[in-house]
């Protein structure tokens, strides 16, 4: 028993820093202000680059979105990468104007491998460009998204993020609980990070690069999770990446779990070997240069998402009860774990307050606890079945 005290109390310390730490970003997120005046000297040129993989069933809809950008049309391109396609991608985006680059290889598969081929043209090409923008194929863009691109690179960014959100489906448990989970990591937390003046990690989908940057430090991210570790590896080359929060761009997360399943085990368990590879570079970083920035990086790669710490909790709290009632511990664990539960249950309503969240949001709240039971079994196929170590393309409903 008193191993396992020991054990309580150390799952509790961390358990309480990570979320506390979480809860405090969602607080300094309060005072986090939009720009609202995008002028500039100058207009750019940027290359919109949509990486697919057998998308003709959303490809167009994206196209649709990124045409109607408001931003000279002579000043933007797109260009998607058809990877290893087999149906009709190509055909359906060059029919709606977009730049079609078909890359075949059986080996080298995976939004990485498509993304440094595409790059690798795209600079090398006759046209020049002065940043390369890259969005998902099942993605809808806030008319603004090139304006504020433009703003920030003319404040000297080079590397920028914006908010990457999950489009509402009404009494659909498992993409309305994503929904929150997106909105917190992909928005509140990088405001409250930019409040204290710390970096934006990538998140794949609303990735901004300027040229220059893509040639000083070449794409070289392969894994399952691809955005995280390039974003990692510019963060080691000490290169900033900047969070606007006044772009937005929408994905749509399928509505049924099944068909989520594919790609909700790609973004978990391609976490890990991330983890693995680069936590102890960033703490050596933190050290060597006596830098938080890193450590603010540490804590935003270790932390599990909130639905696994919560369940974590919840967990911990029922099993001290068992144990006070048998008379086996006291009630001072359980009060422990109910405080580290508060500070998570902090984060998420002062998270979605400071977003301006819409009520459907909070309402679905009350589908956590069926997505947390959703997303452990998923760890079960997961840990038992393998991890796919390519491409895998989540199903599309229509």
């Amino acid at each position: 028993m008193i191993i396992f005290e020991i054990a309580q109390y150390c799952f509790a310390v961390v358990t309480g820093v990570l979320l506390g730490y979480q809860m405090m970003l969602s607080f300094s997120a309060l005072k986090g202000r939009k720009i609202e005046d995008f002028k500039t000297d100058r207009q750019r040129k940027f290359a919109i680059v949509i990486p697919a993989h057998n998308e003709e069933k959303v490809i167009a809809k994206t196209l649709y979105s990124l045409g109607a950008l408001v931003y000279p049309k002579n000043l933007y391109d797109l260009i998607v990468v058809a990877d290893n396609c087999t149906d009709n991608t190509a055909k359906i985006a060059g029919n709606l104007g977009a730049t079609v680059l078909e890359r075949t290889n059986k080996e080298k598969r995976g939004k990485g491998y498509a993304l440094r081929w595409g790059f690798d043209r795209i600079l090398q090409g006759d046209k020049k460009y002065d940043a390369v923008i890259v969005f998902d194929s099942d993605s809808l863009v806030s008319g603004n998204y090139l304006e504020v691109m433009n703003y920030y690179i003319s404040q000297g960014s080079r590397v920028i993020q914006s908010s990457d959100l999950v489009l509402p489906q009404s009494g659909a448990w498992s993409s309305e609980a994503t929904r929150i989970g997106f909105l917190l990591y992909n928005y509140v937390k990088p405001i409250g990070r930019k409040v204290l003046g710390y970096d934006m990690g990538l998140r794949g989908n609303g990735m901004c690069f300027t040229t220059d940057i893509l040639k000083e430090v070449p794409w070289q991210a392969w894994s399952l999770t691809e955005d995280v570790e390039y974003g990692l590896i510019l963060m080691l080359e000490n290169i900033r990446i900047d969070f606007a929060p006044e772009a937005d761009v929408w994905a749509e997360m399928p509505a049924k779990p099944k068909n989520a399943e594919s790609q909700r085990k790609r973004w978990e368990m391609g976490r890990y070997p991330i983890v693995q590879k680069y936590a102890p570079k960033l703490l050596i970083a933190a050290i060597r240069q006596k830098s938080s920035r890193y450590i603010d990086t540490l804590i935003d790669l270790v932390t599990p998402p909130l639905v696994n710490l919560l369940l974590f909790v919840l967990v911990m709290g029922f099993l001290n009860i068992i144990l006070w009632l048998f008379g086996w511990s006291t009630i001072n664990f359980l009060l422990i774990w109910i405080g580290v539960a508060l500070l998570g249950v902090l984060h998420l309503f002062v998270g979605l307050y400071a977003a301006g969240a819409d009520k459907n949001i909070y309402k679905s709240i009350l589908y956590i606890p069926m997505y947390a039971f959703w997303k452990l079994k998923l760890y079960v196929k997961a840990f038992t079945g393998g991890t796919e170590r390519h491409w895998v393309k989540t199903k599309r409903e229509h």
